[in-house]
């Protein structure tokens, strides 16, 4: 089995993230859309300029997330990535999140100025194809 193939098959077809931040002693978990780009190896997912979770990144940009299991038990889960402000601008990563996810709010152009995109990075991910088959790749 081709674990790293699965994980980009699972990237580039599962949509949402369930992304873990821990600030102020505090765990939080929310659900967010994402785009993965394979050549950068860097996950990218866009939020409001006033949401909690920036001030979140500020106090501890170290992440946990798992993808949203479309099928399934498949999902891809890291334990250790790290969050910051993205130095790409959203205009130029849009048409890759609205081919992924075309009802996405990057559709609607009054939202844009108000959107931060942050990457995620990170080393090593768990690839789980059901209980049985599971394997940690190095990204």
């Amino acid at each position: 089995m081709d674990y790293r193939q699965e994980f980009e098959r699972m990237m580039q077809t599962q949509t949402s993230i369930a992304l873990a931040t821990a600030a102020d002693g505090a765990p939080n978990v929310r659900i967010v859309n994402f785009y993965y780009d394979a050549e950068l190896k860097t996950l990218y997912f866009s939020t409001f300029s006033d949401n909690l979770k920036v001030t979140e990144f500020q106090k501890n940009p170290r992440v946990a997330f798992t993808t949203i299991a479309v099928k399934g038990e498949e999902h891809v889960r890291v334990k250790e990535g790290t969050a910051r402000i993205s130095s790409v601008e959203i205009e130029t990563i849009k048409n890759k999140f609205l081919a992924k996810l075309p009802d996405y709010i990057m559709s609607i152009p009054d939202v844009l100025p108000a959107l931060i995109l942050f990457e995620v990075t990170f080393e090593q991910a768990e690839v789980v194809l059901d209980f049985k088959h599971m394997e940690t790749i190095k990204i």
